[in-house]
């Protein structure tokens, strides 16, 4: 087994009443995009501070390349590219002036792949920063963390403030830089860009790690969730009673009123409209499961792991 770019051995960071990070250990191996999921709060983004150098550990270690990450800080961010959470630059300059200030400090003496990046997000980098949306920062942002090609990515929410199109666009950026070889360390919440970007995945819960999955299983692991509307609340009332095997049903919300209910279904969406054809139906939607309730209902079943 190659040694891996990133890692993280029973890591802890406790800052009192249960927030920060606890005996949280992973790899990650080279040229590998590994997903770190989890809500606000869960850690993902105190993990990330440690890979950068920002904080040293209370207990356990945290390495990149094979260096410490806070002994050995300077050496590390040589290679690597960097996108915070929260994006803070000096905000007096313009974006073209952050980015080639940047170039500079980084040591990046070519500077068509930045302008290739600029273009390609349709990025206007001449006003001053602080007279940007929040978009436009995250698109400087992005082009500061990839234009170096670093062997190395650490990206936290990545896409926050980017519209669709632009989503997709940093979505084919990282394939293309795993085929050049980066290992890519990705936090996020949007299961689109996690499917299709990650190899493996981590979701770290009040932090603490709760388990590490292929993408693959994480996928498979997946509920088919809809919103049925009956015609009337005594239709909905036989459909209840009645056990329907690989189909759960779940209270709807008081907004939706009493002819609605919510059901996942284990199988295709055949069999479920196979089993509602018996009852007078008014509407029948598909309803999109939240990153959260997957991996809860996923962990759920199998407990936590390390």
């Amino acid at each position: 087994m190659s040694n891996p770019v990133i890692d993280v051995r029973n890591l802890t960071k406790d800052y009192g009443k249960g927030r920060g990070v606890f005996d949280v250990s992973f790899r990650v191996e080279p040229g590998e995009v590994f997903g770190f999921l989890g809500s606000n709060g869960a850690g993902k983004t105190v993990t990330m501070r440690h890979l950068m150098g920002f904080i040293r550990p209370q207990k356990g270690t945290a390495s990149v390349l094979g260096l410490d990450c806070f002994n050995q800080r300077a050496l590390i961010q040589g290679h690597l590219g960097y996108l915070p959470g929260e994006i803070a630059v000096a905000d007096d300059m313009t974006g073209i002036a952050f980015l080639t200030f940047m170039a500079k400090m980084k040591g990046i003496r070519n500077l068509d792949y930045m302008h290739q990046l600029i273009e390609r997000f349709q990025l206007d980098p001449k006003p001053k920063i602080r007279k940007m949306s929040k978009g436009t920062k995250q698109k400087v942002g992005l082009v500061c963390a990839f234009m170096g090609k670093p062997q190395v990515l650490l990206l936290d929410e990545p896409t926050s403030g980017l519209d669709p199109l632009m989503q997709g666009l940093f979505i084919q950026l990282v394939l293309e830089h795993r085929q050049m070889g980066a290992t890519v360390f990705l936090s996020s919440h949007i299961f689109e860009e996690v499917e299709r970007t990650c190899d493996r995945v981590a979701f770290i819960r009040e932090g603490r790690l709760a388990a590490i999955r292929s993408m693959d299983e994480v996928s498979a692991s997946r509920t088919h969730s809809y919103q049925v509307t009956f015609a009337d609340s005594q239709q909905l009332q036989l459909f209840a009673d009645k056990a329907h095997q690989g189909i759960a049903i779940e209270p709807a919300t008081e907004h939706q009123g009493s002819r609605t209910l919510l059901v996942s279904a284990d199988g295709s969406v055949d069999s479920l409209v196979k089993e509602l054809a018996n009852y007078s139906v008014e509407s029948l939607l598909s309803r999109e499961q939240s990153l959260e309730e997957m991996f809860m209902g996923f962990y759920g079943k199998e407990g936590s792991e390390r």
